[in-house]
């Protein structure tokens, strides 16, 4: 009799230990898939960069490492709320220059649905740059690629992206310049102003096409003329091509071709870019970029960036010269 007591009782506790168990494990994984996820990675580069007949040097270098936050949740059927807050600014090759966290690469909040699309304010990467500016935001060194010619900044702007009606996808951003902004900001001045920007791109099967305008209606450019931008990509299985175009009146065009080839863990990538200037002499640059990038995990890779510059006589400025060039070896680990 003790011992059927006995057994009982173990048996009871038993269960109650593996329910109690199973209620603490079903919690604890219903609060995991509510905590915001923390990521990040530390961006390493040793790099050589030289002018003709002006300055050359090496540098090991902090090449934008970030860490940062984002979270989303469900506000109601079919509606999500979601922020991100990302930081920047380590300087993570040196601790004795003891910066920090001090920079925002991007901060914002928003609601997105699959009906009306998405909204999102603060500061990110802008609807036009998304849109057609890839080549300068492929490349990891990335500081001689040229990026377009637009003045429009990535912080204080309302962003709307509408869902895709057929593979075709439409974008808008305003940014909010108030008289009581500080002037001294590149994209700022003492009156309010409203830059905008539109675009919209078209996907079909393995062809992205887009095209963009910026109004330039901030402060620090050289005119508030329009930009516009045109973008298409191809993806062919293994080797994906685009092409872009960007012209500002009064400012100059900009051109480039560039093409990944991604096989296994490597990854191939070249580009050409040229730059001809609304002048007297049309003057022009280009830049020529080779990258290869191996995968060491799902976590890490190291790459080879090459640069090569040339153009009219002066762009770079040296009298009578050029040309420029760099090499940068890379490293990134992210999570």
């Amino acid at each position: 009799m003790k011992k059927t007591l006995l057994a009982s009782a173990i048996a009871a506790a038993t269960f109650s230990g593996s329910a109690l168990a199973m209620e603490s494990a079903s919690e604890l994984a219903a609060r995991m898939d509510s905590m915001p996820e923390v990521y990040g990675n530390i961006q390493y580069v040793v790099y050589h960069a030289d002018v003709k007949g002006g300055e050359n040097g090496l540098e090991h270098a902090d090449n934008g490492s970030t860490i940062g936050v984002k979270h989303d949740h469900e506000i109601a059927p079919g509606i999500t709320g979601f922020f991100k807050l990302e930081l920047e600014g380590l300087a993570a090759d040196d601790k004795d220059r003891e910066s920090g966290l001090e920079d925002v690469d991007e901060a914002y909040i928003g609601v997105k649905g699959d009906s009306f699309g998405q909204v999102w304010v603060g500061s990110d990467d802008s609807t036009y740059e998304s849109s057609i500016d890839k080549i300068a935001n492929f490349y990891e060194f990335a500081a001689y690629n040229f990026g377009g010619g637009y003045e429009t900044g990535e912080g204080d702007l309302v962003q709307y992206m509408t869902p895709s009606f057929g593979g075709l996808t439409l974008g808008a951003a305003v940014q909010i310049n108030g008289d009581l902004d500080d002037a001294s900001l590149s994209d700022k001045g003492s009156d309010k102003s409203y830059p905008y920007q539109l675009a919209a791109t078209y996907a079909v099967d393995n062809v992205e096409l887009a095209v963009a305008m910026d109004s330039n209606d901030s402060a620090g450019g050289p005119n508030n003329e329009n930009t516009y931008g045109l973008r298409a990509t191809v993806g062919l299985d293994a080797l994906s091509l685009t092409g872009q175009y960007q012209t500002r009146k009064d400012v100059g065009d900009r051109y480039g071709v560039h093409a990944v080839y991604a096989v296994g863990p490597n990854q191939f990538a070249a580009t050409y870019e040229l730059d001809v200037a609304d002048d007297s002499d049309d003057t022009e640059r280009s830049t020529i970029t080779l990258q290869a990038l191996h995968n060491l995990s799902d976590h890490m890779y190291v790459y080879v960036e090459g640069y090569l510059g040339d153009g009219d006589d002066g762009v770079y400025g040296v009298a009578d010269e050029s040309e420029r060039s760099a090499l940068a070896v890379g490293g990134v680990y992210y999570f």
